[in-house]
């Protein structure tokens, strides 16, 4: 990010929910616009974003880059009222998917199908009853700055509140290299599963990781030097 560029991190407000859902969508393939692999950016951003935005609003930050938001972190202190909004949302978003589904592009309708038939399985095992967070920044505004300046309102709200622990899910295009640099930021790797919808549209393996920090040890991004 260039010297003239000034950035703050704010918490999530309610006007901010389209402009987040935009951002999930311009982001959603793999740090690009998600329409060459799903055209409905309605229900991409209702599964992504909408728990979040709309009943735990508290929990997330936005990245504004000379007053533009430029990037977002969705967090959640509450996992089993997620889990609950889930198991309904998920089968709303079912039953409109089965109505739209027929007027879909075929790379949509193979989208759909790894869904149904292939994301349970390739999600990684993570902990129960933990804080959680999801962070999307546009390519302009990926810089360190930017992103610990995020991640680090986020650690500091959810030490205030008394939370022992955090984890994120990742996506991750080199196995090493992926873990040290979560490593370095001082979470630890737990697990890691290769999302199998990108082997026609990448070269390498994608894979999704799970990362967890102790916030007893430390509750800012940096590990706490040895």
């Amino acid at each position: 990010m260039s010297a003239d560029k000034k950035f703050e991190i704010r918490n999530f407000q309610r006007a901010d929910r389209a402009r987040v859902r935009e951002l999930c969508c311009e982001t959603g393939f793999l740090g690009k616009p998600i329409d060459p692999v799903f055209e409905d950016r309605e229900l991409f951003a209702d599964y992504l974003t909408a728990y979040y935005t709309d009943w735990e609003p508290e929990s997330s930050f936005v990245l504004l880059v000379n007053g533009d938001i430029r990037g977002y972190l969705l967090g959640s202190r509450f996992p089993l009222r997620q889990q609950l909004y889930n198991f309904y949302n998920n089968l709303a978003l079912f039953l409109r998917g089965i109505v739209r589904y027929p007027r879909y592009r075929e790379a949509s309708k193979k989208f759909v199908k790894w869904i149904l038939t292939q994301a349970w399985k390739e999600v990684p095992q993570a902990p129960r009853r933990t804080a959680h967070f999801h962070i999307n920044l546009l390519a302009d505004a990926r810089s360190v700055a930017c992103t610990c300046a995020i991640v680090d309102a986020y650690l500091k709200y959810l030490h205030d509140a008394g939370e022992k622990r955090v984890f994120g899910q990742m996506v991750v295009f080199e196995d090493r290299r992926g873990a040290k640099m979560f490593e370095r930021y001082g979470f630890k790797v737990l697990n890691k599963t290769e999302i199998t919808k990108y082997r026609d549209v990448h070269p390498e393996p994608v894979y999704l990781c799970t990362v967890v920090k102790n916030l007893d040890e430390n509750s800012q991004l940096y590990a706490k030097a040895s």
